[in-house]
């Protein structure tokens, strides 16, 4: 759905390539022969313990 801003579209780029779409999850889960959803809580965690390491924003 966007799945970087939660608009509720899954494939809606917003004119921005670097928005994160359901086509995008798909192919992300498949590359590592996982379901979507694991590959959401996967990028959810990743995500969390960079925050967590002070990286990012």
């Amino acid at each position: 759905m966007c799945l970087s801003c939660g608009c509720g579209q899954p494939n809606e780029r917003h004119g921005d390539a670097a928005n994160i779409t359901a086509d995008d999850l798909r192919a992300a889960a498949q590359a590592a022969n996982v379901e979507m959803e694991q590959a959401s809580d996967n990028i959810h965690e990743g995500a969390r313990k960079l925050r967590d390491a002070g990286v990012g924003s």
